[in-house]
């Protein structure tokens, strides 16, 4: 993604991107491959075996500094990028679609954090968007935020009924913003996220990664993966994600929350 992102700051016919999740869904995170970790990971320290722990550590450090360069590629992009998010919007893909400059969605959008039961860290980008009591809110417990949740609380410019109403937005405002010439629309970026940056947001996300490090490494006896990973081994994805979400059923908002009147 980020290689056709760079293939499109330099093509000067491309005025605008829009990203969006090409099946029925923005994201939905990434890849846990519990499975496949499940069999080469010490159960109870969940380090991989063989490995140290400051090997542990070591990984998870440029793991996460990867995510740190590719959240600034955007903000540092010379060109508007607009998320346009339907269905499930998870994990990696919420903060993907927060660090777009726009950010739409249809009504049937779920954004969350659920890697937080798991022993996984946030993103300053929630409390930089949602503030720092909606942020706390819903990354301290990973609870799913429906598309007017997100929308009340600064996650999204806009909600729309569905898919096509979004996308013909997105290429409306798109073609609003190719009126005026690619020098200014980049200043005018410019002005917005390298500010933030300036005002500290470039070392808060520093600060983020080598926070998320200490997050991903702090199993302990009493609270590992253990439980989810051997679900994992027995009955795959749909095992992990029935241990490490079961407890917090149902959700405040989304297709797995209480129905409403």
């Amino acid at each position: 993604m980020h290689h056709a992102l760079d293939v499109a700051e330099a093509d000067e016919t491309a005025r605008v991107i829009i990203l969006t999740g090409a099946g029925r869904a923005f994201s939905a995170g990434y890849d846990m491959a519990s499975v496949r970790e499940a069999a080469d990971t010490d159960p109870d320290s969940m380090i991989a075996k063989g490995s140290s722990a400051a090997q542990h550590i070591n990984r998870w450090f440029y793991n996460d500094r990867k995510m740190l360069k590719n959240q600034t590629h955007i903000f540092e992009f010379s060109k508007p990028v607009i998320a346009c998010v339907h269905g499930w919007c998870m994990g990696g893909g919420t903060w993907l679609s927060l660090t777009c400059d726009m950010t739409f969605c249809s009504e049937d959008a779920v954004f969350g954090q659920p890697e937080v039961r798991h022993i996984s860290n946030s993103s300053f980008l929630w409390v930089l968007m949602a503030g720092y009591k909606n942020a706390l809110r819903y990354s301290l417990t990973g609870d799913h935020i429906d598309a007017q949740e997100a929308f009340r609380i600064g996650l999204v410019n806009e909600v729309f009924p569905d898919r096509d109403a979004m996308m013909a937005e997105a290429f409306r405002l798109a073609e609003r913003i190719s009126m005026i010439t690619p020098e200014t629309v980049a200043a005018n970026k410019y002005i917005a996220t390298l500010g933030l940056e300036m005002m500290g947001l470039r070392n808060a996300i520093t600060t983020n990664w080598l926070l998320s490090s200490i997050a991903h490494s702090s199993q302990r006896p009493d609270f590992n993966r253990r439980e989810m990973m051997e679900a994992a081994m027995e009955n795959g994805m749909r095992g992990f994600l029935g241990v490490r979400d079961g407890p917090f059923q149902p959700e405040p908002f989304g297709p797995r929350s209480e129905p409403r009147e």
